[in-house]
């Protein structure tokens, strides 16, 4: 770790983080290397090292960012309302992660590699900021429906986030893959990240 305050860290790391932010707009995983997010940043690019010692580091810390903000989002949910329909939680949950292209779209990578190619603490700070946004659901199912029993909040907990990883995927497609399906005939119907989550909320809470 450099010297200096832990301000001047905390800027510099995050710095880097939204410089891989900005090139993931328009580059893929694979096309984004260190040398790349080292010139987009305003120091020299082995000073990244001293930060991150992966690509993959950078990336598991834009996701835990990305986590961080969702986890805010859930917490307006919470104290914006004193009560919530199923349908009006839906509605506002679906909302919330249509405002988190970038969280969803990291998540359909190969979340394995990127956990595995990351350090031990940089893991474990991911899992911190993870584990947070798992109790902000519970805490919203807490608070609009006292009525489910523990293991319905489990279940919904167990069901919604395995399925947050296929959504950016079946959201976003390219031309390539439009093209794709057509010439398979492939019946599929396409849909927003709204959409896809509303439904899918509805159905957990069987409404």
């Amino acid at each position: 770790m450099p010297k200096g305050s832990e301000e001047l860290t905390a800027a510099r790391k995050e710095e880097i983080i939204t410089a891989c932010a900005e090139l993931y707009k328009t580059m893929s995983f694979k096309e984004i290397t260190i040398k790349e997010i080292g010139n987009a940043t305003t120091f020299t690019r082995t000073s990244i090292y001293n930060y991150f010692q992966t690509k993959e580091e950078i990336f598991l810390a834009l996701l835990q960012r990305e986590y961080e903000l969702w986890v805010q989002s859930l917490k307006r949910i919470q104290s914006g309302y004193e009560s919530m329909t199923g349908e009006e939680f839906a509605d506002a949950l679906a909302h919330s992660l249509e405002e988190r292209q970038n969280l969803l779209k990291i998540m359909s990578m190969n979340h394995y590699d990127m956990e595995d190619n990351s350090r031990l603490e940089r893991l474990t700070e991911f899992k911190i900021v993870y584990g947070k946004a798992l109790a902000e659901v519970r805490n919203c199912l807490d608070k609009f429906f006292p009525e489910m029993t523990a293991q319905n909040k489990q279940d919904f907990i167990f069901s919604f986030f395995p399925f947050m990883f296929g959504i950016y995927p079946y959201t976003v497609v390219t031309e390539k893959q439009r093209e794709a399906m057509a010439k398979a005939k492939v019946n599929y119907v396409y849909m927003t990240v709204y959409e896809i989550t509303y439904a899918e909320v509805k159905k957990l809470l069987g409404v």
